[in-house]
């Protein structure tokens, strides 16, 4: 499973800008070259205090955090989903991420032309969804062509999916997204994560606001929240000047910059720990004195799919999983306080991990 969340929105909302400041914020954050068609790419850590506390007790000698990675993909327009503005290339790498990130301008600057003359939340997340919906509409109709021909054969399989898919065509056709319809069976469920749609991803709104605004937002974030609502989508407001800047300071700087902001963290660890909850993950940890890390997996993975993340050898040859929760391990102040404690438990292959779960697998091979 690749954690990967696309950044989309119009031209000229910020959303370079916001990636920019996030992949320089990243301990680890890596650049591919941008071109008109072809996106930037940012791996970047998910900043998380636990992981420190944990190194700090151990007095680790190597710390490594779990990481998400964000594409930037180029600005929609209007017609995407008909080839305008190169739209098609760029649906396509919309259909290569987990989540989408969809940043909205909640800002009035006369220097930045907004691409459709006003600012208008309302309006330019329709733009967005629309095309995406279009784009998802042509994917099912040429399924469903297809599906209806093979169906003449009799074949019960192939008749439901044609039943689903003139189901999910109706749904698209009336402005809704994939997202909205819930399939009711496994072969429904299959067929719509075959079709990869776009509109199935989930999606968290980023406001894109003025540094006055960041705090107590605006008359814009409140119309993007309250459309957002309706589909229990997320919206995280942010300055992208301010986090740009913020990227560009130290350590030190930075806490006394947030604190003349009357902020307690900056807007960018709020849109990594938003995506990471999109995508339903969870952290566990293993600690040691040579490296104590952050291990990414999804939610209700047992201990053995656990396990695998670090190696598939211990996935294979799982025995056991000897865990301590981490309020346990802070509270008796390390591992063997907790064993003394008799707060390790070990779980076997039915264990389903909980998150903040410090690990340590047995295993044979």
């Amino acid at each position: 499973m690749g954690f990967r969340c696309g950044i989309v929105g119009l031209p000229n909302v910020g959303k370079s800008t916001i990636f920019n400041a996030l992949t320089a914020a990243g301990i680890d954050a890596a650049n591919y070259p941008f071109c008109t068609i072809e996106p930037n790419v940012g791996i970047v850590p998910v900043p998380d205090k636990r992981l420190d506390v944990l190194a700090e007790m151990a007095r680790t000698k190597s710390k490594i955090s779990t990481q998400m990675e964000f594409v930037d993909i180029a600005g929609l327009v209007k017609g995407a989903s008909q080839g305008e503005g190169l739209g098609n290339q760029f649906l396509g790498h919309i259909r290569q991420v987990d989540a989408i990130v969809h940043v909205i301008r909640c800002f009035e600057d006369e220097n930045i032309v907004h691409v459709d003359g006003s600012v208008d939340p309302a309006r330019d997340q329709e733009v967005v969804t629309m095309e995406l919906i279009f784009a998802d509409l042509d994917t099912v109709e040429k399924r469903l062509k297809k599906t209806q021909s093979q169906a003449k054969s009799g074949d019960k399989t192939l008749k439901a999916q044609a039943l689903f898919l003139e189901k999910l065509r109706d749904v698209l056709d009336s402005g809704a997204t994939a997202r909205s319809l819930k399939p009711e069976s496994d072969l429904e469920k299959e067929l719509l994560r075959d079709l990869c749609l776009l509109t199935d991803k989930p999606v968290l709104y980023v406001a894109n606001v003025a540094e006055e605004d960041v705090i107590a937002g605006n008359e814009h974030v409140r119309v993007l929240e309250k459309m957002a609502a309706k589909d229990g989508d997320g919206v995280v407001v942010i300055a992208g000047s301010i986090e740009q800047e913020l990227s560009q300071l130290e350590a030190d700087e930075q806490q006394e910059f947030l604190a003349d902001m009357g902020m307690e963290e900056p807007g960018l660890n709020r849109l990594i720990h938003a995506g990471y909850e999109l995508l339903g993950l969870i952290t566990f940890f293993t600690v040691g004195e040579k490296e104590t890390r952050a291990w990414t997996i999804a939610r209700g993975t047992t201990a053995p799919g656990a396990a695998g993340k670090i190696h598939s050898d211990f996935e294979r040859g799982f025995i056991r999983a000897e865990t301590i929760s981490y309020d346990d391990f802070v509270a008796c102040g390390g591992e063997n306080k907790a064993k003394e404690k008799g707060l390790m438990r070990s779980e076997g292959k039915e264990y389903v991990v909980a998150d903040g779960d410090c690990m340590h697998f047995r295993f044979n091979v």
